[in-house]
């Protein structure tokens, strides 16, 4: 047993000494001419290589299995017996190295769903009759009460009963802005206030949130083996003993034990045993040259199938940074009005203010006024005093709030933007309207382009799934030509599409870049992840796009 482990521990060790002794072997023979020297160095290759190969060919043996590990044990024995060295080492070397590009990948597995693991909440503020009290999650029931503030998890899904905050929801719905909570609205388990507090009353707690949701559909994924798999599997239990049964038959009839030896090492599962290897360094080389690290030579065989590619919107079709695209100005100093917004919205962490900052330090606007006083409605906007001049800066809310009426121009560039699916802002000064701005995620240079290359390539359907809203998943669509668009969805329902696709016959390729994300890319045929993307995208997909582009 100690043996045993000591063997699985060095397995990498005793793969790349084999690959250095046949590179030395080679050098010998070729470059040396010292035959001899070849030999006796590819000799040694293979018993160092082999010992691992036969200890867990002699435990399956010992489980009555006839494995693959078995047929190579025993047709490296036949290589010494006829001689051929060359064969037995480099037969062992390629195999011992493609099982380590396999635990490579059970690896890399591993480490995101830990990563998604460590991400889990782990402790939640009860609120109680005597105040509040710090608990284990695992200890919140649902109906319990949690109070969450500004800079903690939320550790619970459930639906808010006081308070108001911004929730950053990228780890479950993929979309980067803040997402402003208030009573009666669901917030998620995973989800991050990056501003405000919110009172939760908890409506699934522990396995049953959604974020424990995401970890499992990611474990179930990677424990599902592929129909390439599974009929391997299959193919070892009758290959093994077949090939040992026509040896025995071949040296039956004709009393010639090297013939009968030769043929157990010809049946050696070269395909089996070199195809995988080899499929990885040439599918990874050319990849590589393109900006692509493909995860495998299966990967590329899948991916001729695909006709079907079902993308997330943000980050993956967008850059996932929210921007200013559209101001309408209804003033003749535009660039003044421009800085005013900026420095009333400077006071503001909400990422459409941070927006409209950004956007006039592009436009260069110049020196920002001196403000005499602010005011925050939560979920609105923002009041301010500038000299003389009030201000209002928010949303249509904030507007009716405060008697301010659009005129008909003004309404209909408003209902323009929200029909292209943007954030609106709209700033007035002393009731009068002089800026809206339209404030949307920018889609990807070279997707549209990309996108109709693969349709012309073969590619049946586009589809993209998105947690944003309806709105704003449409205008992308449209703009990008894609065949389906749902939006609103949560990870489990883009799993549920995903699955609902394959069954139907389709081979499926999805493309997303947050931890949201890591389950469908999971279930997928083959999964793709943005370079730019979290590492348990990355680490859970097949595919990636090192650049985070789209190359026509």
């Amino acid at each position: 047993m100690k043996f045993q482990l000591f063997l699985t521990k060095h397995t990498n060790q005793i793969t790349l000494v084999t690959g250095i002794l046949i590179v030395l072997g080679m050098l010998s023979k070729y470059l040396l001419q010292f035959t001899l020297g070849y030999q006796v160095i590819l000799a040694v290759a293979s018993i160092i290589a082999v010992i691992p190969i036969a200890v867990r060919a002699w435990s399956a043996l010992r489980n009555k299995v006839f494995s693959i590990e078995l047929l190579v044990s025993i047709a490296v024995i036949g290589a010494f017996i006829i001689g051929e060295f060359n064969e037995s080492a480099i037969v062992t070397f390629l195999f011992l190295f493609g099982s380590y590009l396999e635990s490579k990948t059970l690896q890399k597995t591993r480490t995101a769903i830990k990563g998604l693991t460590d991400m889990s909440p782990t402790t939640a503020t009860l609120v109680t009759d005597d105040g509040t009290e710090e608990v284990d999650v695992d200890d919140v029931d649902e109906g319990d009460v949690v109070l969450v503030k500004t800079g903690s998890q939320v550790p619970v899904d459930g639906i808010v009963v006081e308070g108001n905050g911004y929730l950053n929801e990228a780890s479950i719905t993929g979309e980067a802005r803040q997402i402003n909570k208030q009573l009666k609205d669901s917030v998620y388990s995973g989800t991050m206030v990056e501003n405000g507090y919110l009172k939760i009353k908890a409506t699934q707690v522990g396995d049953d949130t959604t974020f424990a949701k995401i970890i499992e559909l990611v474990e179930e994924a990677q424990d599902t083996k592929s129909k390439a798999e599974k009929f391997i599997d299959r193919f070892a239990q009758y290959y093994t003993p077949a090939v040992l049964v026509l040896a025995v038959l071949v040296f039956a009839f004709s009393r010639d034990f090297r013939l009968a030896i030769t043929v157990l090492v010809l049946g050696c599962p070269g395909a089996l045993v070199i195809g995988a290897p080899v499929s990885n360094v040439a599918g990874i080389g050319n990849g590589a040259k393109r900006g692509i690290l493909i995860k495998g030579g299966e990967v590329v065989d899948t991916f001729a199938k695909v006709d079907t590619l079902v993308f997330d919107k943000t980050g993956t079709l967008t850059e996932g940074n929210t921007t200013v695209t559209t101001m309408h100005t209804y003033t003749n100093n535009a660039d003044n009005q421009l800085a005013l917004a900026a420095a009333i919205e400077g006071v503001s962490d909400h990422p459409l203010g941070q927006a409209i900052v950004s956007y006039a330090d592009q436009q260069s606007v110049g020196v920002a006024p001196v403000l005499d006083d602010t005011g925050t409605v939560k979920g609105q906007g923002i009041c301010a005093q500038a000299g003389k001049q009030e201000v209002v800066i928010g949303n249509q809310k904030m507007l009716t709030a405060h008697n301010i009426k659009l005129n008909p121009t003004q309404l209909k560039d408003l209902n323009d933007l929200q029909a292209g699916g943007q954030s609106t802002v709209i700033m007035a000064v002393d009731g009068q309207v002089q800026l809206i701005f339209g404030i949307a995620d920018t889609i990807r240079p070279g997707v549209k382009d990309s996108l109709a290359a693969l349709k012309a390539q073969g590619i049946k359907k586009l589809v993209m799934l998105t947690g944003d809203n309806e709105l704003t998943a449409q205008a992308v669509a449209n703009e990008l030509n894609l065949d389906e668009v749902h939006a609103n969805l949560l990870p489990e329902e883009k799993v549920e599409y995903v699955k609902k696709l394959k069954a139907a016959g389709n081979t499926v390729a999805f493309i997303g870049d947050g931890i949201n994300d890591s389950p469908s890319i999971a279930n997928a045929d083959i999964g793709i992840a943005m370079g730019s993307g979290t590492d348990v995208a990355i680490d859970t997909s097949d595919v990636v796009l090192m650049q985070s582009s789209f190359p026509a």
